[in-house]
């Protein structure tokens, strides 16, 4: 294991980056964002090779890319949303491969997770002096997951989302404005059975999420004690009870204040692993990073074994206080 990481962190150190660029992600001009990455690299001396690609091509180009990294010993980078992100780490996750970021997305819950930043040449640098991070991910049946996966309301308002960013434009309000639109509308609940540790259980939910990122849930309130369960190797899982028009502004206000954690119709736990099976349903919509598919119950959430090695923000040695001595 430790040759393993000693070669990863040679790689790190010294391999080309073959840079998969999502090139609809975001609403930066590809060509300048690409310029000013590869400033960064050739500054630093650094070989580099960007696979640009539309968004139907991003597999193919993914696994390209994992196999010049094994072939020339070099890292793969993800540049774009966290959908972007998350497709290319599923084809680096096992591989032996490093794996770096560039993010270019809306909201950008992986990168800024991990102190990663998103102007696109700082992003580079990173990339150049950074350390590698083990890094946890979740799965869903056969897919995987580095911020959530979620059932019900929350895949609604991200294909609804998406249909307003491709209509106004990709903005942060564009989705905002999407979200407020969507939550006000009636909503469908959920029958799910679920079964945790050999208990067995049904609720009716407008939402199930499983979460894989701090910040996220600390940015809409859920309690310090349930975001630890991810420090204990776990996922988080929340519901959301049904509840009336007048009840969802209130908790929209509640998330708005980072305070959706105190709602009472809504419940977090932890756990490692988890299978939920909608009631007359064969197939169901999954929200995974951002982007919307549908599966075919029962949904099994775990955390993966694997890990990803992520290039992150390198962290300065804690300095001590120096202890005063006796005054003479």
């Amino acid at each position: 294991m430790t040759d393993t990481v000693t070669d990863l962190q040679q790689r790190a150190r010294t391999g080309p980056f073959l840079v998969v660029l999502n090139g609809r992600s975001g609403h930066s001009d590809t060509d300048a964002m690409c310029a000013r990455i590869k400033a960064v690299f050739d500054a630093a001396g650094r070989v580099h090779e960007f696979l640009i690609v539309e968004p139907q091509q991003l597999q193919a180009a993914a696994t390209k890319a994992v196999q010049l990294a094994l072939k020339r010993g070099g890292i793969v980078v993800a540049a774009g949303g966290d959908g972007t992100i998350n497709t290319v780490a599923a084809t680096v996750l096992g591989s032996g491969v490093p794996f770096g970021i560039l993010p270019q997305g809306t909201f950008n819950y992986f990168g800024r997770a991990h102190l990663i930043p998103q102007d696109a040449a700082a992003a580079a640098q990173v990339l150049i002096d950074g350390e590698l991070t083990s890094v946890q991910v979740g799965r869903i049946n056969e897919r995987i997951f580095l911020v959530n996966a979620s059932l019900g309301l929350y895949p609604k308002l991200l294909q609804v989302r998406e249909m307003d960013k491709a209509r106004f434009g990709r903005w942060r309000l564009v989705a905002m404005a999407s979200a407020l639109s969507t939550l006000l509308r009636p909503q469908r609940h959920l029958d799910l059975i679920i079964e945790a540790e050999g208990q067995q259980r049904l609720i009716r939910t407008l939402a199930l999420i499983a979460g894989n990122n701090p910040l996220q849930l600390e940015r809409i309130g859920i309690e310090a004690e349930h975001r630890a369960a991810l420090d204990r190797g776990e996922l988080v899982g929340t519901t959301l009870l049904p509840i009336s028009r007048l009840g969802m502004l209130g908790l929209m206000l509640r998330g708005a204040l980072g305070r959706l954690g105190e709602a009472e119709q809504v419940q977090s736990f932890g756990f490692r692993a988890l299978t939920v099976t909608p009631r007359s349903r064969r197939r169901i919509k999954v929200g995974i990073d951002g982007e919307v598919c549908r599966m075919r119950p029962p949904l099994k959430f775990s955390v993966a074994t694997e890990r990803l090695w992520l290039l992150t923000p390198r962290q300065e040695p804690a300095q001590e206080t120096p202890v005063a001595g006796p005054v003479t």
